[in-house]
This record gives C-alpha cells, sequence and structure tokens, in this order.
C-alpha cells in the first residue's frame, strides 16, 4: 500500500529538485522517493553505546594472521584453477 507524502519548499528548492531529477531522466517524485531510501539508509540505527561496546570486546582478541602481503597471496592461491 503506497501513501502520499506531501513536503513543502520554496519555489526556488522546488525548480531545482525539479532540474536534477529532468537530468537524471526521473520524475520528480521517483527522484525525491531515491534520495530519501538513501538518507534513509545513511542514519545509523540501534544502541550507539551497544555497537561500541562490541567493538571494544572484539578489539581486545587476539588471533594469529600472517601479515597483509601472505593473506593475499593465499586469497590468490584460493581462486586458482582446481584450487577447490
Amino acid at each position: 500500500m503506497s501513501k502520499r507524502l506531501q513536503v513543502v519548499v520554496g519555489e526556488a528548492d522546488f525548480a531545482r529538485y525539479e532540474e536534477t531529477a529532468r537530468s537524471l531522466g526521473l520524475t520528480l517524485s521517483e527522484w525525491a522517493r531515491q534520495v530519501l531510501r538513501s538518507a534513509a539508509a545513511e542514519v545509523s540505527r540501534g544502541d550507539v553505546d551497544a555497537k561500541r561496546a562490541a567493538l571494544e570486546r572484539a578489539a581486545r582478541f587476539s588471533f594469529p594472521a600472517p601479515d597483509i602481503e601472505e593473506m593475499l597471496s593465499e586469497i590468490e592461491r584460493g581462486y586458482a584453477p582446481g584450487s577447490s
């Protein structure tokens, strides 16, 4: 089910948004939907303190890992034909 959203903007902003949408080959409505989806996706969801605590816990662990060049070499060898 779709819902209508009305956003009141000034004439100059409206003209700029309309021109932007047109330059992308989109209707103003589709451009606005895409911009709103993009903006919503950038907003962090969840408890920031919980995320920070999880990162701090993870940083306390120490696992053996090769240096980056060896790791990349191992990855490349894994992509080689017949390596699976």
